[in-house]
């Protein structure tokens, strides 16, 4: 029994660690700790090297030469549509089912060309009543004439027995009555004939209601009716009833239609010169001038509309194709180093440290040009040095963009 608390402190001291021991396990978390750290910061920076190497995507400009606007200043900017002068929908006069179609989209059309035909069965028949009245009071009047031409015989044998006196008043006055009766029977008649004539001519106004014909020379654009489909001159009948047969359009009336802002509309001018480009051929200036100024203002967006004719006009313009157009001012002396000058937007020119550069893609790469600047021009800026026409300029660079760095152009 003695020997049991010595027993108990022994076996307690076996549980103690020893310290040479406990000095390595602090080491072997220290390490863990340390390659764990290593880690992480291998991973984020190579999170950063991999998104500092993604292409940006970038909105591109041509660098172009200055042609249309050689000796003229620009004023200003804007873009608008193509819009014709003469464009209809052409219509019926009438409600009526379409029987016939006779055109397509992108046909060319004449004065009075047929378009379309609606059944006309009804405005047919209302003719042919209309003429059955008129030969029927034509035939009366052929009738009541032979009538009168043998009753002016009775009144004249009649006056002549009157003054042998062989014969009474009263038969005279019958003879005489019978006459008159005559003649007021043809003019009823002839009435009935002129109105019956009036009636033809309506008749025939609604057989001619029922065909369509193109107003003026111009292209059909669209095509709004089909064969068995309901037309008419206003909306009836849900869906179902068409208020249009065909869109045409006059393409030598073709004129550009911008909205100016109010605050640089002292800028425009009737028959001042324009340099429009079309969106589908950004390569090619077309000479214009302006037409017209609207007077009136649109006070919502605080602009003015400007209406502005070609020059000459070309099979490729269409309407309501997208246009951007600039305001010329007067003849500029020539520049004195002679050349023509480069144009780009001046959002694609920064400013690093006063030094005026631009981004250029190259490849699919961006390159940093450094340029001289010459004037403005409108939204453009002039270039004097440091590119080329055809170069493709970076519009609105991304934040951080570097020389070299891989770039992707927006589509």
């Amino acid at each position: 029994m003695s020997t049991s608390p010595q027993r108990s402190i022994h076996d307690l001291g076996t549980l103690r660690i020893p310290e040479t021991k406990r000095q390595r396990g602090g080491l072997g978390r220290r390490l863990a700790l340390f390659f764990g750290l290593l880690v992480i910061v291998g991973g984020a920076l190579g999170a950063i090297y991999g998104l500092r190497g993604r292409s940006a995507e970038v909105e591109v400009a041509s660098a172009r030469l200055e042609t249309g606007a050689a000796g003229r200043e620009a004023l200003l900017n804007a873009s608008g549509y193509v819009t014709p002068q003469r464009r209809a929908t052409i219509a019926a006069k009438i409600t009526g089912r379409v029987t016939g179609v006779f055109f397509d989209e992108g046909t060319h059309v004449h004065p009075g060309q047929l378009l379309a035909t609606l059944d006309d069965s009804d405005a047919r028949k209302a003719l042919d009543t209309a003429v059955a009245d008129r030969d029927s009071a034509n035939a009366a009047i052929a009738d009541y004439e032979v009538q009168l031409k043998n009753a002016l015989l009775l009144l004249h044998r009649a006056e002549e027995l009157q003054k042998a006196g062989v014969q009474s008043q009263e038969q005279l006055d019958n003879a005489r009555t019978s006459a008159d009766s005559l003649r007021a029977k043809i003019a009823l008649a002839k009435a009935q004939v002129r109105a019956a004539a009036a009636r033809i001519t309506e008749a025939q106004q609604a057989v001619d209601n029922c065909t369509i014909r193109a107003p003026y020379d111009g292209i059909v654009v669209s095509k709004d009716a089909q064969v068995g489909e309901m037309v008419s001159p206003i909306s009836a009948g849900g869906g179902f009833t068409r208020t249009g047969i065909a869109t045409v359009v006059d393409m030598a009336s073709n004129e550009i239609e911008v909205d100016v802002n109010e605050a640089y509309i002292s800028r425009v001018k009737a028959g001042q010169p324009v340099t429009a480009v079309l969106d589908a051929y950004p390569d090619w200036e077309i000479p214009a001038r302006v037409r017209t100024i609207i007077p009136s203002a649109d006070r919502q967006k605080a602009t003015v509309k400007v209406r502005i004719s070609f020059v000459k006009l070309d099979p490729r313009i269409l309407p309501d194709m997208g246009i951007k157009v600039t305001f010329l001012g007067d003849e500029r002396p020539a520049q004195n180093s002679g050349r023509a000058a480069i144009l780009v937007p001046q959002g694609a020119v920064r400013d690093e440290s006063g030094k005026k550069v631009v981004m250029v893609v190259k490849g699919d790469k961006a390159e940093r040009r450094a340029v001289t600047l010459g004037g403005t021009r409108g939204g453009d800026a002039e270039i004097v040095a440091g590119l080329v026409a055809g170069d493709q300029v970076i519009v609105r660079a991304p934040e951080g963009l570097r020389d070299g760095q891989g770039v992707e152009v927006k589509k």
